[in-house]
């Protein structure tokens, strides 16, 4: 969605409407609290004025009773390896340590999901559950960088790309370390209920802002509030009021009132990427909320996010999000 809409934070169609989804989150003696709390924030809480349907989440374990975590308290998981029978997804958040084999219950549990069709997502070190599985095999995917080399050591059958947040490879998802995990999960919320949608649980939860990180992400990059860069939130906000527009980099430092150099530098610094790169997403957003929430034409919203043409639309979406815009329309369409 482009930063110059400002909806209101309710969905076009009832959540209801939605197939409702069972999210199977794996904890275990010794869990990080932050990565177990991750898929719980997104996926376990009552969102239902946001159009997010309420996922039957459950948190699952092979210990049975309390379980220590990384911090000062214990927690008890409400299930045991048996909900991964029938989840449609199943969350490896995190693992203990890199070197230390997971449960043979774990992997057999893992590996009947994905082969009766289950999403299998392996956030951090939670790759390396699932290349133990056997689940990676000859599969794209990454995991925390300080352990890149170990997991590429461990398992060289695997094509590793640590340089990027997270990795989608038919149903196995794999995520980078730490606050990766939550960019993963809201792509994997857009996945299943469109960019609208994750926009605005990404807003309720006041998300870190967008990060370039070689992977299609599709949450919202929010302007820059920085006081001492007023002049280009000004124009940050502006360029996204008028995507339809033809920008270039000179035209958006004159209206900056700066320099092409000073506005390059102050442009990196203050959103983690290139101003080509921020005005093609914007374009990508004001694309994706359209085809969802219109039913204009393709050749329509074209012109209306900026591109020249809707051929040259149709490459880059594809590019960015797996889909054309036809099909994508067809698949996160309110109310379809």
């Amino acid at each position: 969605m482009s930063a110059s809409r400002h909806p209101r934070e309710t969905a076009d169609a009832p959540a209801a409407a939605l197939p409702a989804r069972r999210i199977a989150v794996v904890a275990f003696d010794g869990i990080s609290p932050f990565h177990l709390a991750v898929p719980c924030l997104v996926f376990g809480e009552d969102r239902h004025e946001l159009g997010v349907p309420n996922f039957q989440l459950q948190v699952c374990a092979v210990e049975t009773g309390a379980m220590r975590t990384s911090a000062p308290f214990s927690i008890v998981a409400g299930a045991g390896l048996g909900a991964l029978r029938r989840a449609d997804i199943v969350i490896v958040p995190t693992w203990r340590n890199t070197n230390e084999p997971a449960p043979s219950a774990l992997l057999r549990a893992l590996r009947d999901a994905h082969k009766r069709g289950a999403t299998i997502v392996g956030l951090c070190l939670g790759a390396f559950v699932l290349a133990e599985a056997g689940l990676l095999q000859g599969k794209a995917a990454t995991t925390h960088w300080h352990w890149a080399k170990a997991f590429a050591d461990r398992f060289p059958q695997v094509r590793l790309d640590p340089s990027v947040l997270y990795v989608e490879d038919g149903n196995v998802i794999t995520s980078a370390g730490t606050a990766a995990s939550l960019d993963c999960c809201l792509h994997l919320l857009r996945r299943l209920c469109g960019a609208e949608v994750a926009n605005r649980v990404a807003r309720r939860i006041v998300v870190a802002p967008h990060r370039q990180g070689g992977q299609a992400q599709f949450i919202e990059r929010p302007v820059p509030v920085s006081s001492g860069e007023k002049r280009l939130t000004d124009v940050l906000a502006w360029v996204s009021k008028h995507l339809s527009q033809p920008h270039s980099i000179d035209s958006l430092a004159v209206r900056a009132a700066m320099s092409r150099r000073t506005f390059t530098r102050s442009f990196q610094r203050a959103t983690g990427t290139t101003a080509l790169q921020w005005l093609l997403h914007q374009r990508l957003m004001r694309v994706s909320s359209l085809l969802e929430t219109s039913t204009r034409s393709i050749e329509a919203i074209a012109g209306d996010a900026g591109f020249g043409s809707a051929v040259s639309m149709r490459q880059h979406f594809t590019a960015a999000f797996g889909l054309s815009p036809v099909a994508y329309r067809k698949q996160f369409r309110a109310g379809a």
